[in-house]
């Protein structure tokens, strides 16, 4: 059994959090606010990790950190407070009382700046263009650094219940790029919980893990492709074919093998599979 933190509860952190206490672990979550009562043999921390206050309470005898907080908007401020003063706020706090838990570090693809459709990695160059992104990408650094036993796992984009915004697409009929491909990558929110549960027990089985892994389905499709299926399945209007773009933002396709030779089996490995679920 291990002790286990996870940093930010939301629909991914709090179901890995009843996923790891039914597995037999002593799981805590820290959130921002207030819990549900029913808490399934999770304890909770009320904290919001930007503020050092907050956190003088916070136990620290963990053996494990799941880091999942997703910043208040998407722009640089709150990103700072997410992956600069939050992580910097945690890192001391269990710095100066002695403590050196192994991180699980919730990241995204977005740290990839490839834009021609290329295939990516975890060793391939991330230089991403946006402020954001390279937030992201320097608070990783940050951990890799820190500890050869911290993990990052970068996700693609999620989707699933309450993560619907490409059916709310499909339904209107929206203009797409369809030559040269404009490819996308995503993972089910299921996979999101099952990836960072299946890196968990390798690494409590002593199985030697890589310090990045990239979790994405089996299938980058293009965006025409996507759209034009899932308006069939849900009866909508056909996308219109949008004129090529000289430039596309993060256009690559993603690459699991790793993940998948460590012996992960993706429950939908293509976006067929989740999206049927969901239009159902």
């Amino acid at each position: 059994m291990a002790k286990i933190l996870i940093i930010g509860c939301g629909a991914i952190g709090t179901q890995l959090a009843h996923v790891l206490s039914a597995n037999g672990h002593q799981v805590t979550g820290l959130k921002r606010n207030s819990p549900e009562p029913y808490s399934r043999n999770v304890d909770y921390f009320t904290a919001d990790i930007t503020s050092p206050l907050d956190l003088e309470d916070l136990p620290l005898d963990f053996d494990f950190l799941f880091f999942i907080v997703s910043p208040d908007g998407r722009n640089e401020e709150s990103y700072r407070n997410i992956y600069e003063s939050g992580l910097n706020n945690l890192l001391n706090k269990f710095s100066l009382a002695g403590y050196n838990p192994h991180w699980f570090f919730v990241s995204s693809t977005s740290v990839y700046g490839q834009s021609q459709g290329e295939w990516v990695d975890e060793d391939s160059i991330a230089q991403p263009e946006h402020i954001t992104s390279q937030l992201i990408w320097q608070a990783e650094q940050k951990l890799k650094d820190l500890d050869t036993g911290n993990i990052v796992v970068r996700f693609s984009g999620i989707y699933g219940p309450g993560r619907e915004y490409l059916l709310r697409m499909a339904m209107q009929a929206p203009v797409i790029q369809q030559n040269p491909p404009y490819y996308t990558n995503r993972i089910h929110q299921r996979d999101c919980i099952g990836v960072l549960a299946f890196l968990l027990e390798r690494r409590l089985a002593g199985i030697a893990l890589e310090q990045c892994y990239l979790a994405s389905d089996d299938d980058p499709a293009p965006m025409w492709e996507v759209m034009s299926w899932l308006a069939k399945r849900m009866n909508c209007q056909r996308p219109t074919v949008k004129s090529a773009d000289n430039y596309c933002v993060l256009n690559k396709r993603c690459n699991n093998q790793r993940l998948k030779a460590l012996g992960y089996e993706f429950r939908y490995p293509g976006f067929k599979d989740g999206y049927i679920e969901l239009i159902k």
